[in-house]
Protein backbone atom coordinates (compact mmCIF):
# COMPACT_ATOMS: atom_id res chain seq x y z
CA UNK A 1 0.00 0.00 0.00
CA UNK A 2 1.53 3.36 -0.98
CA UNK A 3 1.62 5.75 1.96
CA UNK A 4 0.87 9.46 1.90
CA UNK A 5 2.74 12.17 3.80
CA UNK A 6 -0.64 13.27 5.21
CA UNK A 7 -2.60 11.24 7.74
CA UNK A 8 -4.92 8.67 6.13
CA UNK A 9 -7.70 6.92 8.05
CA UNK A 10 -7.97 3.15 7.75
CA UNK A 11 -10.84 1.92 5.60
CA UNK A 12 -11.65 -0.50 8.46
CA UNK A 13 -12.22 2.35 10.92
CA UNK A 14 -15.76 3.24 11.88
CA UNK A 15 -17.16 6.73 11.43
CA UNK A 16 -19.23 6.73 14.62
CA UNK A 17 -16.44 7.23 17.13
CA UNK A 18 -15.22 3.65 17.11
CA UNK A 19 -11.72 2.33 16.47
CA UNK A 20 -9.99 4.82 14.18
CA UNK A 21 -6.42 4.27 13.05
CA UNK A 22 -4.48 6.69 10.87
CA UNK A 23 -1.18 6.15 9.10
CA UNK A 24 1.30 8.30 7.15
CA UNK A 25 4.81 8.24 5.73
CA UNK A 26 7.13 10.63 7.55
CA UNK A 27 10.47 10.63 5.79
CA UNK A 28 11.94 7.14 6.17
CA UNK A 29 9.44 6.23 8.92
CA UNK A 30 5.82 5.08 9.00
CA UNK A 31 3.70 6.63 11.76
CA UNK A 32 0.45 5.22 13.16
CA UNK A 33 -1.88 7.04 15.55
CA UNK A 34 -5.35 7.01 17.09
CA UNK A 35 -7.48 9.54 15.18
CA UNK A 36 -9.41 10.36 18.35
CA UNK A 37 -6.17 11.69 19.88
CA UNK A 38 -4.40 13.49 17.00
CA UNK A 39 -1.99 15.30 19.33
CA UNK A 40 -1.19 12.16 21.31
CA UNK A 41 1.62 9.68 20.71
CA UNK A 42 2.19 7.82 17.45
CA UNK A 43 3.81 4.46 16.89
CA UNK A 44 6.83 4.74 14.59
CA UNK A 45 7.95 1.90 12.32
CA UNK A 46 10.74 1.47 9.82
CA UNK A 47 9.39 0.48 6.38
CA UNK A 48 10.45 -3.14 7.00
CA UNK A 49 8.78 -3.23 10.41
CA UNK A 50 5.60 -1.77 8.92
CA UNK A 51 5.46 -4.44 6.18
CA UNK A 52 5.97 -7.20 8.78
CA UNK A 53 3.36 -5.68 11.14
CA UNK A 54 0.77 -5.25 8.37
CA UNK A 55 1.36 -8.84 7.19
CA UNK A 56 0.90 -10.13 10.75
CA UNK A 57 -2.40 -8.23 11.06
CA UNK A 58 -3.62 -9.66 7.76
CA UNK A 59 -2.67 -13.16 8.91
CA UNK A 60 -4.63 -12.75 12.14
CA UNK A 61 -1.61 -12.81 14.44
CA UNK A 62 -2.67 -9.63 16.29
CA UNK A 63 -6.23 -9.40 17.54
CA UNK A 64 -7.83 -7.23 20.17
Amino acid sequence: MPLSSTWVTSSYSTSNGGNCVQVRAAGPAVQVRDSKDPHGPALIFTPGQWVAFAAAIKNGQHRS
